[in-house]
């Protein structure tokens, strides 16, 4: 696994059964994004990719505010049902409290293989009475344990549209573990008029400041594959693409969300209709 960083804060708790002597993805991303669920040795490599790309804490937070635009959109476009794999760290407002706020009775389903997520999965489940969600503790590279798990049609209805986001989480999958085929398998089990959202950090950007980062990244154990355009839209294939189709993150539908200041943030962003 390479390289282990060690913690300069010995004293910091951590929940038990959780490795706080190696970063981790979610948890470096839940710092850049201003929560409080990280580490010292998260914040050391959070602060590594910051060198090579000064600009990331801010491309977080673009991330995460194409969340908030793509289920409103969905919301809003008719979608009552959403499977949110790769989950991360529970920061408010979560995709059930944007939905909901929409569509009361809107249906969430969170998967994430975590533990620290898991800790922290009971304020996902804090539904608006109407609706209703739950947790599945799963890796997105085995599909089929995701769409197994009795909680998924517990909560959703696999005849009706549902709403897939993978979001800031395939780059964690090296080609070698076809994350094209896990999420067709995703993809294969809803039915028309579902939708599939994606964010994936862009290789195209800058090369040399993506190369920098992915070295760091596995001196420190950490699987990191930004990805070009054309491997992005690979995921979508046979979907219908929605206006503007497979863009810079802060290109899709942007809002007045957008960081001041910010030019571009190095992620792709779709979303796509199963016709």
């Amino acid at each position: 696994m390479g390289q282990r960083m060690s913690r300069d804060d010995e004293s910091e708790p951590a929940p038990a059964g959780l490795d706080t002597s190696v970063a981790h993805s979610a948890r470096m991303y839940d710092w850049w994004i201003g929560g409080k669920d990280n580490f010292a040795v998260d914040r050391e490599l959070g602060e590594q990719f910051a060198r090579a790309i000064p600009s990331i804490p801010a491309m977080a937070r673009e991330n995460r505010a194409f969340m908030h635009r793509v289920v409103r959109y969905l919301s809003r476009a008719g979608i009552r049902q959403f499977l949110d794999v790769g989950t991360g760290i529970p920061t408010s407002p979560n995709v059930h409290e944007i939905a909901q706020e929409i569509v009361a009775d809107s249906h969430v389903i969170y998967v994430d293989n975590d533990p620290l997520v898991l800790t922290h999965a009971r304020a996902l489940m804090v539904s608006d009475p109407a609706g209703r969600t739950a947790y599945i503790d799963a890796d997105f590279t085995k599909p089929e344990a995701i769409l197994d798990n009795p909680q998924l049609r517990a909560v959703l209805d696999l005849d009706e549209p549902v709403g897939l986001l993978m979001i800031a989480v395939l780059m964690l999958a090296r080609d070698s573990d076809d994350p094209w085929g896990a999420v067709r398998t995703l993809m294969d089990a809803l039915p028309s008029g579902s939708y599939l959202a994606i964010t994936h950090p862009g290789q195209d950007f800058d090369p040399a400041a993506m190369e920098a980062v992915v070295q760091a990244a596995t001196a420190a154990g950490m699987t990191l594959v930004p990805r070009r355009r054309a491997e992005v839209e690979r995921f979508f294939a046979g979907w219908e693409l929605v206006d503007p189709g497979v863009v810079p993150v802060m290109a899709w539908h942007p809002d007045s969300e957008a960081s001041a200041g910010l030019e571009t943030a190095f992620y792709w962003a779709g979303l796509a209709r199963k016709p």
